[in-house]
């Protein structure tokens, strides 16, 4: 009897040793051997370990199982498109754009500069003066070869040809008032005297033969007068300047313009208009200036548009973003590219309390197996 539990009991030692290290060779085979080992070209069974071995359809089947399972569209679109996470992105814009865009600490031009546009006043000005410049020389060309009857529009013309009799009844008007004030008297005589005086000593007869100057001026102002007074003075004046606004008509502007000084007008020009533009003055003012109301507008109406007009866009385009990421591809890439050592190491590390316990049941399967066993011959014997 004695014999007969010693047997047994050396027994279930042995198959205690022999499942508890079965079971911890097996752990260890899941990853050992890294690499297949040979004995001149035979290779030694059971190597490479079991995840180096099939390391490629793993990290296969984990890339397809992580897209199909795990980072389904559905997934993400829970997560990232749900009311709170919309909430919280319109919350930050808001707050963003009040303390960033609508303070009174930055200019327009502190933006620019910023954003590498420092030179923008000094880029607009120049702009300004190619466009004066450009629109002046069109004109120039314009009036150069173009008439200035094709210039001026029809109605010009008709209230021109309307307007030459009322002015030569004007000046008729003007010339009789003239005539017949004091002033006028004096000038009669003042060229009666000239005319006279530069005949020399034929006109200073003249002048002895016809008396007193002052009823010649009086006989000749009376002769201005009618002569004014007159109806056919006014149509000869009237055909006069019409004959001549028509050869005026025929030729361009710039028959008449040639001893203006066009580039001093060109540089005036450029001038005015960037001293009225002030573009610098005007950028050194923050947005709020421009736009009081702008804040309001952004955080209520622009921002919270744009921002589910972007969501409702980012859900609509998610499932081909996701395709195009190729998920899978991704997944087992990273698989394959993870080092077995610290994939061994990070197995063990989570689950090192099961692997043991599974050795320590090997271990107790193999010492139950060797009591039967030692029971059994004992039977037996």
């Amino acid at each position: 009897m004695e014999n007969a539990m010693i047997t047994i009991i050396f027994m279930a030692i042995v198959g205690a040793v022999i499942g508890g290290f079965t079971n911890f060779l097996a752990i260890k085979m899941l990853f050992r051997p890294y690499n297949a080992l040979y004995i001149k070209k035979w290779r030694l069974p059971f190597t490479p370990g079991l995840m180096p071995k099939r390391r490629q359809e793993l990290s296969k089947q984990i890339g397809v199982t992580v897209k199909n399972y795990l980072l389904t569209p559905e997934v993400f679109q829970k997560k990232l498109f749900n009311e709170e996470i919309q909430s919280t992105v319109l919350k930050f814009a808001r707050e963003k754009v009040e303390g960033t865009f609508f303070t009174n600490e930055k200019t327009i031009n502190d933006w620019l500069t910023q954003g590498g546009f420092d030179q923008l006043p000094d880029t607009i000005e120049h702009k300004v003066d190619a466009i004066i410049e450009k629109q002046f020389h069109t004109m120039k060309n314009t009036l150069s070869t173009k008439s200035i009857e094709a210039l001026l529009p029809a109605n010009v013309h008709q209230v021109v040809d309307r307007k030459i009799p009322e002015v030569v009844s004007y000046i008729l008007d003007k010339g009789e008032e003239y005539f017949l004030s004091p002033k006028g008297e004096v000038t009669i005589k003042n060229m009666m005297d000239d005319f006279l005086g530069s005949k020399g000593s034929f006109g200073g007869m003249i002048q002895m033969f016809l008396g007193d100057s002052a009823s010649i001026v009086t006989k000749i102002q009376r002769e201005l007068i009618n002569f004014l007074k007159a109806p056919g003075t006014k149509s000869l004046l009237v055909n006069i300047i019409s004959q001549e606004w028509d050869k005026v008509k025929q030729q361009p502007i710039m028959n008449y313009l040639e001893e203006v000084d066009f580039a001093s007008i060109l540089s005036n020009l450029q001038n005015y208009a960037k001293k009225e533009l002030n573009i610098r003055e005007h950028l050194n003012k923050p947005i709020s200036f421009y736009w009081p109301q702008g804040n309001d507008y952004a955080k209520n109406e622009l921002l919270p548009k744009l921002v589910d007009r972007g969501f409702k866009e980012a859900e609509s385009k998610l499932e081909d973003v996701l395709n195009r990421l190729n998920l899978d591809e991704v997944v087992r890439e990273q698989v394959d590219s993870f080092p077995l050592e610290k994939l061994e190491e990070l197995v063990l590390s989570i689950a090192s309390k099961e692997l043991k316990m599974i050795t320590i049941l090997g271990a107790i399967l193999g010492g139950l197996i060797g009591i039967v066993q030692g029971l059994i011959v004992y039977l037996f014997n």
